[in-house]
């Protein structure tokens, strides 16, 4: 039951960089250690960075292979789930860490492989 396409992925893309810059601050991040203020700021701008670098519809260069993207992705879910163990966060911090990793890990893995034509 794979449906987030290739095309889903990049109109999700530039939102969730400008949420990761941003909800930090809304939220107050950063009580347990300042890290986790700076940790999802410096991702939200690289995510958004590796988007405008995306081979996607909203790819500006097309010079990253969305393969790659998506393995970046993953990789990014799984140290964002380990950052809370890892710099001891607390509260919402961890809990900020923990609920993107896991949406983000989700989303890959509902990633609808394309069709070679």
């Amino acid at each position: 039951m794979k449906f987030v396409t290739k095309r889903i992925h990049a109109f999700l893309d530039y939102p969730v960089a400008v949420i990761l810059i941003i909800l930090p601050y809304i939220l107050g991040l950063g009580s347990s250690n300042p890290l986790a203020l700076y940790i999802s700021v410096v991702t939200g701008v690289a995510a958004f960075i590796l988007t405008l670098l995306t081979d996607h519809n909203l790819g500006v260069y097309r010079v990253v292979p969305y393969k790659v993207h998506l393995i970046v992705d993953f990789l990014v879910a799984i140290v964002f789930i380990l950052v809370p163990f890892v710099l001891s966060f607390e509260g919402i911090d961890a809990y900020y860490y923990w609920i993107n990793g896991a949406i983000v890990l989700i989303v890959v893995s509902l990633h609808k492989p394309e069709v070679a034509i």
